[in-house]
């Protein structure tokens, strides 16, 4: 028997169930006389569909339905919409391009892995097999998939409607401010970079079961998700066309989201229509190969940029100008990403006077690109911490004194002057001070001669990341107490990827409520459950959550005083709760008499009038957050190899008050891991064709227990003041600062061979050819 709250480093109360095998995924879920479904993908990253032939597919054994695009547009199908389009202008005020993407193509694929047909049969390889049966006639056209190429003179048009391939043309900023600045200055460093494309690459693949009920005209979608109130609200309104209350949307375990499962994919809506045409309910489950075609991927930024500074190294201005790509299609969220999410992030927590940043963002022949682990926050930091560590070599300062002659106060907090970010609590100089310190960073050119004499570079690489977490938003949480079987039920509206969310809310309960945790059950995501929810992503699940179980508590305990008091034989207001003091009773204040919560749940229960003992939750939350940190990272290379070690890496995070120690180390390992996958070997590759070169894990590289050391994080609390816990977002922050440090110790490394620049992913190859001098650093 355990009771533990808020601050404590608990076990994860979900693992032994996990790893127990007594998960439940979406493709452990089955309902009875379930069909399969069998997506039918573009082989062709741009071609004209001319014909498409059935009958052979139809006659194949266990077949029991095909759908074309002609056939969803007969039966009145929406699209998968992308209501970010909305949120955006040109920078000359016009409205920006917007896509239509059909949950089925009906005259013309886009990318490879565009969906052209749907097979459904009684096993699931029944229809792959008849998925080869299938005569589709396509004629080729032109395809591009390069970024900056995408708007090169001659580049072949996708949207031909558009008459080019961008999708808009975005500006935040003052640019004529900027470029003062520039002229200003008494040194401007610039920099070219890219920050690569991405495969999300969850372990566990996307999946949906759909069943429709005749007799009530009703859908009920199980899939994992990042939250089901916003899938079902996209399904619905745009995919199927019906009111919401039509649709149920469940998601019980997940095995990683990173962003990717927050969005709507034509499969969702398509297993819901086939189970409406069969009378049946269908499911489909990706292969891994599918999933590299069809789940939105990340990152793929060409940026150029640039930061004023004076004589004493303080900056002036900072300039940034991005071609972002989108992939063939707008993504629900693909417009927002590399735009509005990191608005203003490129100052990083640097005062600084003017900023301008401009945005480009195009179609290309590939999978729609989307939010990943970080969502445009990475990806801003990285153009800033890079410039940074630039200017300080160009300077001839260090790398953390040039930051430290930047960094916005303490005593400037909470700050309002833009374009730095308004800031409301921090300490970014002593983070840097404690990482210098954990990183021995005075010992470094000692352990660099060291290494010099093995024969080995050894390189030190500094970020100093902050993130903004989600805000604007509003969820929900229900308690209830059963009272015959002892239990708190909570439900909430987020969802759990893998985070410890059962845990945290667990947490949380147990401190407002005084029960211990065996006591406690969390309850996944069920859109019929709650009337909304803001969903998983941003970093924001636990302030959220916190501000909608303390209301949904209040309640609930408002409603018990009254059946306390009525037991108790005393008045409503002398009743008093103590469950802070790890009490779970209603007591009459100033006495011992008192009642036990489940008691009190046992009385609403056997009176008609009360009923259920619950209490229904709502919080919104109009701040954000400002998660930072200081990242210090160390790399060895080999001379003779180019092979590489990330031999120390260290993190000192500010996450204002922490609620599970436990739960955020978890949360910055993984982070970390993600961004230095990014910048040491995860790479999409598309050829000239479109075509996916790296379309498995035979060539896609993914990171390894292996590849990397024992991380030393550790954390300064500094409570944020936009929510009642003092708490900052922790979950994307490994990825936002990783990168950046990994890159400038790879930089630091190669300086006996001038190298100012190198892109990620750096691979052996590359490094082995930068020491040969068989190719240039940007090769």
């Amino acid at each position: 028997m355990v009771k533990f709250g808020v601050g404590q480093p608990a076990r994860r109360v979900e693992d032994m169930r996990l790893i127990s095998g007594k998960g439940r995924f979406t493709d452990d879920i089955s309902l009875p006389n379930e069909a399969h479904a069998f997506m039918v993908r573009s082989p062709r990253a741009h071609a004209v569909i001319t014909g498409i032939d059935t009958e052979d597919a139809k006659a194949a054994p266990g077949v029991i339905a095909v759908i074309t695009g002609a056939d969803a547009e007969a039966a009145g199908l929406g699209i998968v919409a992308s209501p970010a389009a909305d949120m955006l202008k040109n920078k000359d005020g016009t409205p920006i391009f917007k896509t239509v993407r059909n949950l089925i193509s009906r005259d013309r694929v886009r990318h490879v892995g565009d969906t052209v047909a749907v097979i459904v049969a009684e096993t699931a390889a029944q229809a792959r097999d008849a998925a080869e049966l299938l005569i589709i006639d396509y004629d080729d056209l032109p395809s591009v998939a390069d970024t900056a190429g995408a708007i090169a003179d001659g580049a072949p048009v996708i949207w031909e409607e558009n008459g080019s391939n961008l999708a808009y043309d975005w500006e935040i900023g003052d640019a004529a401010k900027v470029e003062e600045g520039l002229k200003a200055a008494h040194h401007v460093t610039r920099i070219k970079l890219i920050n690569n494309r991405i495969v999300v690459n969850a372990m566990e693949p996307r999946a949906a079961l759909g069943h429709y009920e005749a007799d009530r005209d009703h859908y009920t979608l199980y899939t994992g998700s990042q939250g089901v109130h916003s899938m079902r609200n996209y399904i619905a309104q745009y995919s199927l066309k019906i009111p919401v209350e039509k649709l149920r949307v469940v998601t019980e375990d997940v095995g990683g989201g990173f962003g990717m499962k927050t969005f709507v994919y034509p499969e969702y809506p398509l297993v819901l229509y086939a189970s409406k045409l069969t009378g049946r309910p269908v499911k489909w489950t990706a292969d891994r190969s599918d999933s590299f075609v069809t789940d939105s991927q990340g990152r793929d930024h060409v940026t150029e940029a640039a930061v004023a500074l004076d004589k004493d190294g303080k900056i002036l201005a900072v300039q940034v100008s991005t071609i972002a790509n989108l992939g063939a299609y707008q993504s629900q969220f693909g417009p927002f990403i590399p735009s509005l999410a990191p608005r203003g992030m490129h100052v990083g927590v640097y005062m600084v006077p003017a900023m301008h940043n401009r945005v480009r963002a195009v179609y290309t022949n590939t999978v729609p690109v989307d939010a990943y682990r970080g969502a445009g926050r990475p990806e801003a930091s990285y153009v800033i911490e890079r410039l940074m560590e630039k200017a300080a070599r160009e300077m001839n300062l260090a790398p953390d004194e040039i930051r430290r002659r930047n960094f916005v106060p303490p005593s400037a907090m909470p700050l309002n002057a833009p374009p730095s970010l308004p800031f409301d609590s921090g300490d970014f100089e002593r983070n840097l001070n404690d990482a210098m310190k954990r990183a021995d960073v005075t010992g470094f050119e000692t352990r660099r001669a060291a290494a010099a004499k093995e024969g080995k570079l050894l390189g030190l690489g500094y970020s100093y990341y902050v993130e903004r977490t989600a805000a604007g938003m509003t969820d929900y949480a229900r308690i209830a107490v059963d009272g015959k079987d002892g239990i708190v039920h909570v439900w909430t509206g987020q969802q759990t990827n893998g985070q410890g969310h059962e845990t945290a809310w667990t947490q949380l309960i147990s401190s407002r409520l005084g029960v211990e945790a065996e006591k406690i059950k969390v309850h996944l995501g069920d859109s019929d459950v709650l009337p909304g929810g803001a969903g998983t992503g941003g970093s924001k699940a636990v302030y959220m959550v916190s501000g909608a179980i303390s209301d949904a508590g209040d309640k609930l305990i408002e409603k018990g005083r009254e059946i306390a008091a009525n037991e108790l034989e005393a008045a409503k207001a002398d009743i008093e709760y103590r469950g802070a003091d790890g009490e779970p009773v209603f007591a009459v204040a100033g006495t011992d008499r008192t009642i036990d919560l489940f008691a009190v749940a046992r009385l609403a229960e056997g009176q008609a009038d009360l009923g259920e003992f619950a209490g229904d939750g709502e919080y919104s939350q109009k701040g954000n957050t400002f998660p930072n940190g200081a990242h210090i990272c160390e790399v060895e290379i080999d001379t003779d190899t180019g092979v590489y070690h990330v031999v120390r890496f260290t993190a000192v995070d500010d996450f204002g008050q922490i609620l599970n120690p436990m739960l955020v180390a978890g949360q910055v390992h993984g982070g970390i891991v993600q961004g230095l996958g990014q910048a040491m070997g995860e790479h999409a590759v598309y050829d000239a064709n479109g075509q996916l070169v790296t379309g498995s894990f035979m060539d896609y590289w993914m990171p390894r227990a292996g590849d990397f050391p024992h991380f030393d994080v550790s954390y300064n609390e500094i409570p944020a003041r936009s929510n009642a816990l003092g708490v900052k977002g922790a979950g994307e922050a490994g990825t936002v600062g990783a990168p950046a440090a990994f890159i400038n110790a790879v930089i630091d490394a190669l300086k006996p061979y001038g190298v100012e620049e190198i892109d990620m992913p750096v691979t052996p190859l590359k490094l082995w050819n930068i020491v040969r001098g068989g190719r240039s650093a940007a090769e």
